[in-house]
């Protein structure tokens, strides 16, 4: 018997009982591995339920429990710290069929995970917002500002922000019509998702592209002509998007 004939058997409720797994008298021992095996099952749906609140509020818990014994019979842990599992879920609810009326699952996942993802990275000494007045206006245009390792920035054609706080902080809040641009920047120890205004998404994802304030701004101009720069650098001090360079 190898271990990955032994985890698919754990993760597939219609495989049999993995040669070798028997009793002190020698029986295969189908009682015990079946409470081994649900206790597994167990801990990741719990573990994917944890790292995924507002999917599974939305779906339903009952729901979230047989979708989630789907998912993990092809998806098995990466890691043994199970707050990480369920790195391919968003993937994976885009092309799940019985979710496939629920189009923006996949993306409330990514915010999840980018939520998650913010919450566990490197902290950073936050840049003073002091330093662009110590610089030449004519000598900004060139300033590379770095991007916090906490920070994540995600895009979507559906409004993710507003879904997962009316499921998860406030059930009357609205949804605005069309997508919405997110920044999730962590300020002291918990990160706090944003909605960005237009032209911050491509502005910002030009810095941490490690490109200049002017061709971050001209960028974000093209894309959106009433992006306004420093709306944007004050929201980014706001929320301690920006590091020293010297920051882990």
């Amino acid at each position: 018997m190898t271990q990955s004939l032994f985890a698919n058997a754990l993760l597939n409720p219609e495989a049999p009982v993995p040669v070798g797994v028997v009793d002190p008298e020698g029986r295969v021992s189908v009682k015990r591995f079946n409470v081994y095996r649900n206790n597994v099952v167990a801990s990741l749906t719990d573990a994917l339920a944890a790292g995924f609140p507002a999917v599974a509020k939305l779906v339903g818990d009952e729901f979230f429990a047989a979708m989630a014994k789907v998912y993990l019979q092809n998806h098995t842990p990466v890691t043994p710290i199970l707050a990480q599992y369920g790195s391919g879920f968003p993937d994976f609810l885009a092309t799940f069929g019985p979710v496939s009326h629920l189009r923006y699952l996949g993306d409330v996942a990514k915010l999840e995970i980018a939520l998650r993802e913010s919450y566990h990275a490197a902290d950073h000494t936050a840049l003073d917002p002091a330093i662009l007045g110590q610089i030449a206006p004519e000598d900004l245009g060139a300033l590379k500002l770095v991007v916090a390792p906490s920070a994540r920035l995600l895009r979507s054609e559906w409004p993710i922000l507003a879904i997962w706080q009316r499921n998860i902080e406030d059930p009357e809040t609205r949804l605005p019509e069309g997508g919405q641009d997110v920044l999730v920047a962590r300020q002291e120890f918990d990160p706090v998702p944003v909605a960005l205004p237009g032209g911050a998404y491509a502005f910002f994802t030009a810095l941490s592209d490690g490109q200049p304030l002017a061709a971050a701004a001209e960028r974000a101009a093209t894309e959106a002509p009433e992006f306004d720069a420093t709306a944007a650098l004050q929201l980014a001090f706001a929320h301690r998007l920006f590091c020293t360079p010297d920051s882990p």
